[in-house]
Order: structure tokens, then sequence, then C-alpha cells
């Protein structure tokens, strides 16, 4: 079982904003898995699907991004599985616009929400990721820039950077490795 966590914040004012490429993603991956976000649960919204007799869940945590961790412990307590069985996906300052990387584990780096999952969880070991929305023509303090609207000009590169973390997060909860996720669809 594999659980695809997509962070963001859950209020309708925040769905254009570059802090819920995460939470577009997740609505991807579910989408691709033919799912459909039916419950609450977790402090999530959960869409369940089954691949190969195995169990995705793709949540939306409702926790807003600061405590995203909150959720993701719940999650894995519940359906009980261990942060390696775990994908978030979630926006990154650090990473030009519209790329993704994929990484098996690392740092929290100066993400709010990354930093309450490793916090609730005690583990930074867990796949990850991250949707690239540095724009260096921007010169904005980074909380303003993250919760402002994606530029209309922008916003195709978005849809189809969130599309393709949805297509690498949903290849990890099929199986394949993390190595050829990577080599795949990094950059």
């Amino acid at each position: 079982m594999y659980i695809i966590v997509g962070l963001g914040n859950p209020e309708e004012k925040y769905a254009r904003t570059f802090h819920n490429m995460g939470f577009n993603a997740a609505a991807d991956a579910a989408a691709l898995l033919g799912a459909k976000f039916k419950k609450k649960e977790c402090s999530s919204y959960i869409a369940e699907a089954y691949v190969n007799g195995e169990k995705i869940v793709v949540a939306r945590p409702l926790t807003y991004m600061n405590l995203s961790g909150v959720a993701v412990k719940q999650l894995l307590a519940k359906y009980g599985v261990g942060p390696e069985n775990l994908v978030v996906i979630y926006d990154d300052y650090d990473i030009p616009k519209g790329k993704i990387r994929i990484r098996p584990s690392g740092s929290a780096g100066t993400h709010n929400g990354m930093r309450s999952i490793v916090s609730e969880i005690g583990t930074q070991n867990f796949a990850r990721i991250r949707i690239g929305i540095h724009d260096s023509e921007v010169n904005i303090p980074i909380i303003n820039y993250v919760l402002a609207e994606v530029r209309k000009e922008d916003y195709e590169l978005f849809i189809s950077a969130c599309g393709r973390a949805a297509e690498a997060a949903v290849k990890l909860a099929e199986g394949m490795p993390v190595e050829d996720v990577m080599t795949k669809y990094n950059g």
C-alpha cells in the first residue's frame, strides 16, 4: 500500500496559488488512478484506488500547509503504512518554475509543510516530489510569492508540471524503483 500526499491549503482562495501545487498534483494523481476525493478522514480529503490488488490512497490535508505533518501522521497510523510507502508532493521555491525533482529522502529545507511532516513522523526518509516555482523575474518576499496566484502566462507550464509530478507519484506507488522514476521525470 502507498499513500500519496499533495500539500496545499484547503480554501478555494488558495486553489491557483504556488503553494497549492501539491494539491493540484494530488488531484491529477487521483484522476490518473480513476479515483475521486469522496471522503474526509485523518484531517484530509481522501481518494482511494487499487492497482494490481494494492491500495493507493491519495490525500490532500485540510490542516493548512504549516500543519501538514498532523494529517500525514494520522494517515500513516490509520493505514499502518511506514514512511517508506509515503510520497509527498509540494512546491519548492529553490527550483526553477515548471521543473520537478524527485528524491528518495532529504531535509525539509525551508518548506514549512515539510518541516511539519518531518517533525511529526520523526524521519526524513520518505519520497518527495518537488515542483519548482521560482521565477527569477519576480522579486517579492517568499511568503507573499507562494501565496500569490500563478500568472496566466505561466498557468500551462504549471499544469504540465503538476501532471508530470502526478505521473511520477503514481509510478512510485505502482512499485517503480525511485532511481528509475528520478531518471524519467527529474528536470
